[in-house]
């Protein structure tokens, strides 16, 4: 019984550890961090996810934000879009806002 209850105290130890690593990479990475860049949608793949050729001939694989699902922002081929991307990962980014 002694085991079963330190495995389970150790198991906790670990999940508060893993939370709390997890709250400090977001404080490190914040949307702060994330480099703005605006293209045009070359391709719908599908789930909310499109091809976008930025300004600087990047083609960036972005996701529709949570907010633009929301509001049912609807995103055609051809609309200018702004993708926010991060800087370690440059291939894939967030779609945040649609030009008008």
């Amino acid at each position: 019984a002694l085991q079963a209850f330190s495995r389970g105290a150790q198991a906790f130890r670990l999940t508060v550890l893993a939370a709390y690593f997890t709250k400090l990479l977001r404080s490190i990475l914040s949307r702060a961090d994330l480099i703005q860049l605006e293209g045009k949608v070359t391709r719908i793949l599908g789930a909310g996810i499109m091809e976008v050729k930025c300004d600087n001939d990047i083609v960036v694989r972005g996701r529709l934000s949570g907010r633009m699902k929301k509001y049912r922002i609807k995103v055609l081929v051809g609309d200018q879009v702004q993708v926010s991307v991060s800087p370690y990962d440059p291939t894939h980014g967030l779609i945040t806002y649609r030009m008008k």
